[in-house]
Order: structure tokens, then sequence, then C-alpha cells
């Protein structure tokens, strides 16, 4: 297989539109993961698990990195509601009480978007793929041959 077969191979060519929004609703989801780093992996998994459109998926990646960052500390809070871990107040706190602090900030971030994600997911699924969003854009792609 030489290289112009595998990059056909990752193209829009002959995907479903229904395959395209689920790709599209779970790289929103994983995009916003509130953990550095892992969204890229996430998104690369699901995409290999599934069988889904990798390219299309880690594109929707890189876009929802702002919003990664802007949802980290809503998150923070939702699942400091959910999760109640008691964060160490002391003066000056040791190398180990921060790393307690964050290590509780970050289970906290995990919560909240696990109790957003789920429910999230099955309404962006639903909405992209009822709407056609990508019918018209892979009917293109396949007539263009």
């Amino acid at each position: 297989m030489n290289l112009r077969q595998r990059l056909e191979a990752l193209s829009l060519k002959g995907v479903a539109p229904e395959t395209m929004a689920l790709s599209v609703a779970l790289a929103v989801l994983l995009g916003v993961f509130p953990v550095y780093g892992c969204p890229t992996l996430l998104c690369a998994a699901a995409a290999l698990l599934l069988r889904l459109n990798l390219p299309a998926m880690q594109l929707v990646n890189l876009l929802t990195a702002p919003l990664q960052l802007a949802l980290l500390v809503p998150f923070g809070r939702l699942g400091g509601r959910l999760v109640h871990i008691p964060a160490a107040a002391v003066a000056h706190p040791s190398v180990w009480q921060i790393a307690a602090g964050l290590g509780a900030a970050l289970i906290h971030a995990v919560a909240g978007w696990c109790s957003v994600a789920a429910p999230l997911g099955i309404v962006l699924w639903l909405t992209l793929g009822s709407k056609d969003y990508f019918a018209r854009a892979t009917t293109s792609v396949r007539s263009s041959d």
C-alpha cells in the first residue's frame, strides 16, 4: 500500500453521515476532557476501536482545545459539589500537600466532566445525525471522484 492509498483511506471518501456525526460528537466530548494531553489519546483510541474517521476526530479535538481550558474551572466546581474531597488549607504547604491539592482538583474536574459528558454526548449525536449536517459534505466528496 503506497502513501497515496493510505491518505485516501483516511479521507472522507465513503464516510456515511451517521459515522461523521458520531465522530464529531465523540471528538467534542473527548476534546474537552479536563486532563491535558488525554483528549488526543482518547480520540485516537475511540477512532480506532469504533472505526471512525481519525483525521476528522483529531481536527475537532484540536479545535476544542480552547474550550477544554475554558471548561476546566466549571468542571472542577461541578465535580467539587459531587465529590467531597477536602482541600488542605495551610499557610506554608509542602510539596506533598500541593500534589494532594492538585490531585483533588483533578478528581473534581474529571467527576464534573463525567456528569456532563454522557447526556451532552447523546444530545449532540442525535442533533448532528438528524440534521444531515454531513450529508451534503460526504455526497460532494463522493461526486467529485
